[in-house]
Parts: structure tokens; sequence; C-alpha cells
């Protein structure tokens, strides 16, 4: 993670700081949007850890590499997006993290509306690109809940690879989950991320799934203490595998002050009061 002695791409410096995903950043720029030490920047421009980066005026603060980036492990339920945002109103899986000040969590892929389970969600923008990029090659596990009648070639099918609109797509390992008649449960697992890949591929077999929940990335299990809607913070030595799962090197760790400990311990709390406050309404 050490600097170039000509400087780092703006659109990495920015991805690092947690602004947005590279090429996110490779548009922004392209917009003519972001400013260097107060200079319009433009795609292939570089710039150094100290210089002023800034988008549409206003400042970004650089992340210090330095440090490793803090990491969540997040269950989410169903009925949450990925957006930062909605214009629905919907509730976003960024509303129950803890509020950062001069950086901001970004997540390690996504789930969509109606999928729970896993999700990952660091202050790193380089480890987030390491892990989402394809070749990580890094495997995603979910349990869903089948409608239909299953047999083995159709397993087989999936696993040999089916044609979808985008490609071919197919599961890396399929494992009977139990079950009884026609609602039948599965693990699956697959090496990549493209929308509702799950969904679609079952779809295919003209299978309907009716529950989905991601159980695994690579090495990182969703802790089965861990209900929905809470989030934990990543411990030390399993923040350092992740980094090795990205194939980088996990820098000194973060610190975290007392009184940003505190708060994170109040978030806590009132995410499981605004949990049981949903239940009870349904």
């Amino acid at each position: 993670m050490s600097e170039s002695p000509a400087g780092d791409k703006i659109q990495k410096l920015l991805a690092q700081a947690g602004v947005g995903s590279r090429r996110e950043m490779e548009k922004v720029l392209e917009a003519g949007r972001v400013t260097v030490n107060g200079k319009e920047a433009k795609l292939g421009d570089r710039a150094f850890a100290g210089d002023k980066l800034a988008i549409d005026g206003k400042a970004v603060t650089q992340s210090d590499q330095s440090t490793a980036g803090r990491v969540l492990i997040y269950n989410k339920p169903e009925g949450e997006i990925c957006s930062r945002k909605d214009p629905e109103g919907r509730p976003t899986v960024f509303d129950r993290l803890p509020k950062l000040k001069n950086s901001r969590w970004i997540s390690i892929g996504r789930l969509d509306f109606n999928t729970s389970g896993l999700m990952i969600f660091t202050t790193d923008g380089q480890l987030a690109n390491g892990l989402m990029h394809p070749s990580s090659e890094i495997d995603r596990e979910y349990l869903c809940r089948v409608l239909g009648n299953v047999d083995e070639a159709m397993l087989q099918r999936m696993i040999d690879g089916v044609l979808l609109e985008d490609g071919v797509a197919r599961f890396t390992d399929i494992v009977d989950g139990g079950g009884e008649g026609a609602n039948h449960w599965y693990y699956v697992a697959l090496m990549e991320g493209r929308n509702r890949e799950v969904r679609r591929l079952w779809e295919s077999q003209d299978i309907q799934v009716s529950r989905l929940k991601r159980v695994r990335f690579g090495r990182v299990f969703l802790p089965s203490s861990l209900r929905q809607g809470q989030w934990q913070e990543m411990e030390r030595k399993d923040v350092e595998d992740l980094y090795q799962m990205a194939g980088l090197t996990a820098p000194k760790p973060p610190k975290i002050l007392p009184k940003e400990k505190q708060k994170m311990e109040r978030q806590q709390r009132k995410n499981r009061g605004v949990q049981r406050a949903r239940k009870s309404k349904r």
C-alpha cells in the first residue's frame, strides 16, 4: 500500500477515501468535477496523499493507508436496499450502521431487496475493490428455499452452466439443506455476484426461490449469534484474513477512541429497539 514516487491515480485515492468505486470516480473525473489543489483534474492525472482533493468544491479527506480499514459484519433483513438513499423512502442497510467522521462505509457486494444475510462493510476503498474484483475469485454461499420439483439432472445443469441473458452462470456447489414436499432448502455457492444471479439460475429451471439468505463470503461466515438488523466489528485477526483474501497486506489496526466506541454501543442498542418495533407492527 506504499505510495508511488509519481503519485497515485486520482480515482484510486478517491476510492480509498470511500467516496465511491474506482469506476464511479473515473466518471466523476471525466465530468470535470474533481480538483486537486484547486485545479481541475483529468482522468489519468496523479496526486499525492498530501494533496487537497475536492469533488464539486467539497473537500475529500484522504484515508490513512498506513492504518487498516475498519470492517463490519451486518446481518441484512429483507426489506432493505443497498443504496445510501432511496427516492421511495425505503430503509437502507446504511441506516443502522455506526456514524463515521471523515470517512464512510463501503459495502463489499450487494444483496437485493428481498434477500437477507451476510454483508460486509469497510472504510478502506482499496480493500473493497480488491474483494469485489473478479480476479479475487471469492465464492459466495447462499441458503435458499425453492418451490418446485427438483431432480438430479436439474442440479447438474446448474453446475455445468446455464446461459442467461448476461452470459453463462453456474453454481460451483449445491448441497441439500432438507425440507419436505415442494418446499426444499439448498445451500448453493457461486463465484460471481451478478444481479439476482442465484434467483435467475433457479428460474431458468422453472423453479421459484421463496427465501434467499447469504451465509458466507469467502472465509467469512455469518455468525449465528448475529440477529437480523444487527452489526458487529470484525476482530483484528479476521480483518487480516480479509486483506489476505484481497491479495493485500493489512496495515496496523485503526484506533477507535472511547467516545466513538460508546457511540457505537448506543447505536447497537437503538438498532435492537427499532428491530423490535418493526416486528411488533407485523
